[in-house]
């Protein structure tokens, strides 16, 4: 599913307007002031789009066929704590296993193309294909990244994000085989830690991600850290070591991330949010 009129009510869409200043005094444009396409679709600029995942705000859509954007500002945030990621024990044991080839950066577009795809038994999706566009000129510009988990020649599971900076916005996966989408989480947290990040932002808390130490904040708290996130020089590594990779997993403890206790429950609509497997985002849950 896409976002939700419910959700819509329950977070904060931001309207971009030229000249006016938004909730945290910054200057922005009007959706209905980006240029359009030749087929009359909105253009989001890159620009535009990391100056608003600078300021806490994150673009979705209804559904996949939407030409509109939301901005999304909710008021509780989920984040998965670097220092603190927690490992399940049978998935350490699977990574450690190494069943699927990892890749990163190799089929961006297939990789977002699949977090939306209806074939998956998602009924809908928030990507639609001006968020699609965005996307893909964010990996052009080298401020997007995807994950991906091979078996042979075919894509089984994946991931992809934003990065600014020290901080990584968590957007969609998908997994076509099992453990592929949580094994690309995995991944992914074990190149944030070593190119330097220090945030990593999944969007809206779900009981899937506090099995790997996913806290909420309020967005005050959340904005404080992205603050000190994007002051940090950091660099996304495309491929790991095997050393890398096993000071990683030996670096994870197998008890329970204390930061647990801080996260609300999403309830009923945690196959609802972004990083959720069910509605082509981003939760590790499901595979």
């Amino acid at each position: 599913m896409g976002l939700s009129a419910e959700r819509l009510k329950q977070t904060k869409s931001v309207p971009l307007r030229g000249h006016e200043k938004n909730e945290v005094g910054e200057n922005m444009l009007a959706a209905d002031q980006l240029p359009e396409d030749v087929f009359g679709a909105p253009v989001i600029h890159p620009e535009l789009a990391i100056q608003a995942y600078t300021i806490g705000l994150f673009p979705m859509s209804d559904d996949r066929d939407d030409s509109n954007v939301h901005w999304v500002d909710p008021i509780e945030r989920g984040i998965l704590p670097l220092d603190d990621f927690h490992i399940p024990r049978r998935l350490k044991r699977t990574v450690a296993k190494g069943p699927y080839e990892v890749r990163c950066n190799t089929a961006v577009e297939e990789v977002i193309r699949l977090c939306a795809a209806d074939k998956l038994g998602r009924e809908d999706t928030w990507i639609s294909e001006p968020i699609v566009e965005m996307y893909l000129n964010l990996f052009d510009m080298g401020h997007l990244h995807t994950v991906e988990c091979w078996q042979g020649d075919r894509l089984v599971g994946g991931l992809y994000g934003v990065a600014v900076e020290g901080a990584f916005f968590g957007e969609s996966m998908f997994s076509l085989e099992r453990d592929a989408s949580k094994i690309a989480l995995v991944e992914l947290v074990a190149r944030l830690k070593i190119g330097g990040f220090r945030l990593l932002d999944c969007q809206f808390m779900n009981r899937h991600l506090e099995q790997f130490g996913a806290i909420s904040l309020h967005r005050v708290a959340f904005r404080k850290l992205l603050d000190k996130a994007t002051a940090v020089t950091a660099a996304f590594p495309e491929t790991l070591t095997e050393r890398e990779r096993s000071q990683f997993l030996q670096s994870r403890s197998q008890t329970s991330n204390t930061g647990c206790s801080m996260a609300l429950s999403a309830g009923d609509e945690a196959n609802i949010q972004p990083w959720n497997t069910g509605s082509g985002s981003f939760s590790a849950g499901t595979s």
